[in-house]
């Protein structure tokens, strides 16, 4: 009766003129607010050690910075060019990144954009910060280093004139050894020629690009520097001079090391060459030892050497260059043809005595065509440094094809620890984590064990995409204050799912970042959730409220104590009810499953329904979501799932072109048809459209027993779309159809989406438009608004005329809407009428290419939008009903991305404006309105950058070169302190800065002006002689001079001047000793007067030696008490926010 009506109205109903849309580009932004996974470009990692942040660099120029709990975050260059170096500025909320064009930038944590860029005019070949500063050092391709300053006040990249050239060192110092020490003599001016220093050759007309920079170990004001012609050397930056140099062309190396005691691996030849060094390219370097006494250094043949850089020669003036002895080879395959040295990564043994045992990480160095794996060595040294032994080697093995790696120390740690964390990462995109007990026990394996899998932490993705793969998705936004809020909101305080699952694990390193600050009142409440199945047939909810996300359940594929043949195939289509909080569920193999989310102990059914039977089993007692019913009527895969308004009818629409109305409340089946399109192709979308309709029964009131009135119901229209662009209308209610003959194309086309827009004619301005879509939602407004009224005849007759004028009105409101057709070669705009009817003549019409995905959006339920998404890449947005075009743009301009095969499978969005779009590992949230905010950004957004653990972490770090002071040799601190009392000029070095202020201010008198500026080294002509007489303790300082004794010296020297001469030569009469002064004349003839003054001389440098021991036990100990302190704050401050405290 109700198609029969319906049609016949459609007949006599004429069609008003389509409207244009009010939408403007000015209302349009696309813009990325949410970003969770890793991109498969990621290149290059960065950690900060302190913050606990991860930071990977992209070839499309993006930077992914990763946090704990879920904080992750998307930079974006505006040059989409390959990051070749990436760094973190410790502690200090800023990132730095240098692009393939020489462009360096340093990023800001806080603002997550650019705070300053640099443009070099060369190519840069080196990068590396200096440790604890805001200095770095920037070689190039001529062999120029560099020193750049970052002011973090102002937020800019200054070139400081500090600059190192390969002519000028080669220019200006020469080498030589003495006692175990390298001491260094300027050349007074005399040009020395290329042979002078050891291994020393730089051709004027070719100059050696810089290839590598590390700063030294143990001296801070010390960086290695590393040529590609094979030369390194390393250079005392506050000095200005050479300290050690290596490789180059003219070193013969012929010792024989091939003893069989010095091998314990015939997979690990260690012998040293036998030819020349000629030719052999420097690819990768690191120390080899905790106090830098060893470099290791890889070579595009595949070799390693072992450089000693503490060597020793016969004596002063004896040109030093390395020998043959201080030179070990290292060779991971014996074959001719090997892969280059790519990384190189040491992690020292503190406990050994020699500071030069630990594991050497390399990847490359074996043959070429061998499987690739990460060779991890663990060297032993024997006590002189003679003899090099590789007791063990393990090989890991990766997970795709190399990327990077980096050796994490533990907060507070040296940096020396023999049990380090590793991060490996390989392509595409996939990051294996290898913590610190798991990987020291397989590299302790013995060799027969060394080739044992190894099963690494994944990263534990919020959203996973890739493992497992997803396969759909579905983003909705819950009505404000609704039912679906509160249950979802119970449901996410349960804290149901598991660690792993939450994307968190007890051993994963990276736990940085702040979240958005907490709320203070008790109405937060979940306000969207982001549904996700996987090819397993699990699901995982997600409370898509906040920019951080956080997990509410994850539902497995298989129910417990229930088998049910196909239950883990792959989701293919979900959808939510927020009236019911029901979920359902279908997959490949045609099985939907249906959840109720709320739960609830008194219902323990569940329902197994098939085209020829219905099973009622009992569900376990349990909290949480529980799978209701599941039915299996055909063999097909689930194409198109859609709940009714209510939530009591479930749409299914499969693969075959067959449909099915399921009634969820019963676990029945209303409606199953047989194939709609003759070709059977698939259903691809549903849609439910509720039309009203009134009923002048004699309905009693639920409320008010025996008050009868008229009351609205809702007739439910069924529109089902097939792959083949053609539309049934069908009667939701009995199933009927409504239009005998299916609507279709004149020409074939294949069918993307379909959507119902309702005009804006006939409801604008409508005064019961907000009345009757609540009288819809609850059928007993009407009777509850008048309760102690009576239905009196006259009454009755008013209603029945009003519920008419209503329907009426429903009727031309629903016959106004429009069916927006989606194909891939076009986009058609019909009106219902015309659907209805059999009309296939479209009112707008726009011709397109490769349509992929489509979705629609509005602004404040009038303002219609449809968002295009083509397999180019290319995004548009055009307004409604018009289909205008009003902005276009592109995946690879927004996140970088190129389309791939399925992405429009696993894309949703909301009808606010909000697309989620999922890229190989990467899930992106996009914003299509300027004026859209639902994360509140930036408010909401989580911080990198945690400002209380940097605090801690400063403190800890006043004393930390201190402590490193008292650790060096005796002789150092007594040097040290000795200068300090005498109030004698001291070089300033990093180890006895107190802060990392003080550091950086001797830093910056250091790089304020060129290394060459003075004609004569200062350190070497200004050296004090110092013994142990000079040492006063808690002597009062001298007074100073009167006037009247400078005026006696000025007239004593203006007499010798007469006596003299003008006084222009510059005499000084020889300082005596005091023990000279008292031979002479106190002690002269009388020896035992002699003996016994030096008698008591010796007391009294014993007696300063006691008071000097210990005061420097007592600053030891004052030293280490602080910084064990302090080193406790740091890992207590690392877990505990500042929320937490």
């Amino acid at each position: 009766m109700f198609a029969k009506r319906l049609l016949q109205k459609a007949i006599h109903h004429s069609q008003h003129a389509v409207q244009r849309g009010s939408l403007t580009p000015e209302d349009l932004k696309l813009r990325v607010t949410v970003h969770y996974g890793i991109p498969s470009t990621a290149s290059i990692l960065a950690f900060d050690s302190i913050q606990r942040l991860l930071a990977l660099a992209t070839l499309d120029g993006r930077i992914k910075v990763i946090g704990g709990g879920g904080i992750e975050g998307l930079l974006m260059s505006p040059n989409q060019l390959p990051y070749k170096y990436l760094e973190f500025i410790t502690n200090q909320g800023y990132l730095v990144s240098i692009s393939n064009d020489n462009e360096i930038q340093v990023w800001s944590l806080d603002s997550r954009s650019i705070a300053c860029c640099l443009q070099w005019e060369s190519n840069i070949t080196a990068f590396s910060i200096v440790g604890g500063s805001h200095f770095m050092y920037v070689g190039d391709e001529n062999g120029l280093l560099s020193v750049v300053k970052f002011d973090p006040e102002d937020e800019k990249l200054m070139l400081l004139p500090y600059r190192i050239s390969a002519t000028s060192i080669g220019g200006n110092v020469c080498c030589f050894i003495q006692l175990d020490t390298l001491v260094l003599y300027e050349n007074s001016g005399e040009q020395l020629n290329e042979q002078n220093v050891a291994g020393f050759s730089f051709p004027d007309d070719q100059p050696s690009p810089i290839i590598g920079v590390l700063q030294h170990s143990s001296i801070g004001n010390s960086v290695l520097i590393a040529y590609a012609n094979g030369l390194f050397l390393l250079w005392d930056v506050s000095r200005g001079q050479v300290l050690f140099v290596g490789g180059g062309k003219d070193l013969q190396l012929n010792d024989k090391l091939d003893e069989p005691s010095r091998r314990v691996d015939d997979n690990v030849p260690i012998d040293a060459l036998e030819n020349s060094l000629a030719d052999k390219e420097i690819s990768a370097l690191c120390w080899a030892s905790s106090n830098g006494s060893i470099l290791a250094v890889g070579y595009v043949d595949g070799d390693i050497l072992f450089w000693k850089t503490s060597i020793t020669a016969s004596g002063r003036g004896q040109q030093g260059s390395p020998s043959s002895k201080n030179i070990v080879r290292l060779q991971l395959s014996s074959s001719e043809k090997r892969l280059p040295v790519i990384v190189l990564h040491w992690s020292g043994n503190s406990r050994a005595p020699n500071n030069c045992d630990g594991q050497l990480f390399i990847y490359g160095g074996d043959e070429i065509g061998s499987e690739e794996v990460l060779t991890v060595l663990t060297i032993e040294w024997s006590p002189g440094l003679e003899v090099l032994r590789c007791v063990g080697r393990t090989e890991l093995k990766l997970h795709g094809s190399f990327a990077d790696m980096i050796l994490l120390s533990s907060p507070g740690s040296a940096g020396d620890d023999p049990k380090v964390d590793l991060f490996v990462l390989t392509n595409p995109g996939k990051l294996h984590f290898y913590e610190k007990t798991t990987l020291s026990a397989i590299i302790g394996k013995s060799k027969t064990d060394s080739k044992l899998p190894v099963s690494p932490l994944e990263f534990p993705a919020m959203i996973p995409a890739a493992e497992p793969p997803m396969t759909t998705s579905k983003f909705i936004k819950l009505p404000i204050g609704g039912f679906s809020t509160k249950i979802l909101s119970e449901l996410a305080s349960m804290k149901l799912s598991s660690t792993e699952i939450q994307g968190t694990s007890a051993n994963w390193p990276l736990t940085g970042g702040v979240p958005y600050p907490l709320p203070t009142t008790k109405d937060d409440k979940v306000e969207r959730v982001y549904l996700a199945g996987y090819q397993d047939g699990s699901i995982r909810v997600l409370d898509a409220t906040h920019p951080v996300f956080s997990f509410i359940c994850h539902l497995n594929g298989e129910l417990e104590g229930i088998k049910v043949a196909g239950l883990s195939a792959p989701v293919s289509k979900l959808d939510f009810c927020c009236a019911t909080t029901s979920l359902a569920v279908g997959n490949e193999c045609g099985l939907v499953r249906v959840y109720d989310l709320k739960g609830g102990a008194d219902e323990k059914n569940f329902h197994f329904v098939t085209d020829s039977r219905r099973e009622v089993h009992t569900l376990p007692q349990g909290k949480g979501p529980q799978c209701r019913a599941v039915f299996s009527l055909l063999n097909s895969p689930v194409q198109a799932l859609q709940f009714s308004k209510c939530g009591v009818k479930l749409g299914v629409g499969y693969g075959s072109g067959r449909i099915a109305v399921l009634d969820v409340s019963s676990s029945s089946v209303l409606l199953f048809t047989e194939a709609i399109s003759n070709s059977s192709f698939p259903i691809i979308t549903m849609i439910w459209k509720e039309h009203s309709a009134a009923t002048h029964g004699p309905l009693e009131s639920p409320r008010h027993s025996g008050a009868k009135s008229a009351i609205n119901y809702a007739e439910e229209l069924l529109l089902i779309l097939t792959k083949d662009a053609k539309i049934n209308v069908y009667d939701g209610s009995a199933g009927n159809v409504i239009n005998p003959r299916s609507w279709h194309l004149k020409k074939e086309s294949i069918a993307i989406s379909m959507y119902v827009i309702e005009s804006g004619i006939s409801v604008s301005g409508s005064p019961n438009e907000k009345h009757t879509q609540e009288s819809s939602q609850n059928p007993t407004t009407k009777s509850e608004s008048n309760p102690g009224s009576g239905a009196t005849g006259s009454n009755l007759h008013e209603s029945q005329h009003h519920s008419s004028a209503e329907e009426t009105r429903s009727t031309e409101k629903f016959l106004d809407s429009y069916v927006l057709l989606c194909c891939e070669d076009s986009l058609r705009l019909y009106s219902v009428n015309s659907i209805i009817q059999g009309n296939n003549k479209p009112t707008r019409k726009v011709k397109q290419s490769k349509c992929c995905w489509t979705t629609t959006f509005k602004i404040k339920e009038r303002d219609f939008g449809l968002v295009l998404l083509f397999q180019s890449g290319v995004i548009e947005i055009r307004s409604l009903p018009d289909l205008e075009l009003l902005k276009e743009s592109s995946l690879q301009s927004i996140l970088m991305w190129n389309f791939k095969a399925n992405m429009d499978k696993i894309s949703s969005s909301s009808e606010q404006g909000q697309i989620v779009l999922t890229n190989g590992g990467e899930v992106a949230f996009l914003s299509v309105l300027s004026n859209e905010n639902e994360f509140r950004i930036p408010e909401s957004l989580p911080s990198f950058h945690d400002k209380v653990l940097a605090a801690a972490a400063d403190a800890a770090f006043s004393v930390s070169y201190y402590q490193k002071k008292n650790q060096l040799p005796s002789a150092g601190i007594l040097g040290s302190i000795v200068k300090g009392f005498k109030g004698g000029k001291m070089t300033p070095t990093m180890d006895f800065c107190s802060t990392r202020e003080s550091y950086c201010a001797h830093l910056e008198k250091i790089f304020s002006k060129t290394p060459f500026s003075d004609s004569s080294s200062p350190a070497l002509k200004n050296a004090e002689e110092l013994t142990i007489d000079d040492i006063e303790i808690d002597d009062e300082p001298p007074a100073a001079a009167s006037t009247s004794s400078e005026e006696v010296k000025e007239e004593k020297r203006t007499e010798r001047q007469r006596l003299f001469g003008d006084g222009n030569d510059d005499w000084k009469p020889r300082t005596r000793t005091t023990e000279e002064i008292l031979t002479t004349y106190k002690f002269s003839g009388d020896a035992s007067l002699a003996a016994a003054h030096a008698r008591n001389k010796l007391m009294e440098r014993q007696e300063k030696l006691e008071k000097l021991s210990k005061r420097t036990e007592e600053l030891r100990n004052g030293a280490e008490d602080f910084a064990s302190l302090a080193n406790e704050l740091v890992k207590t401050m690392e877990k505990r926010k500042w929320w937490h405290i």
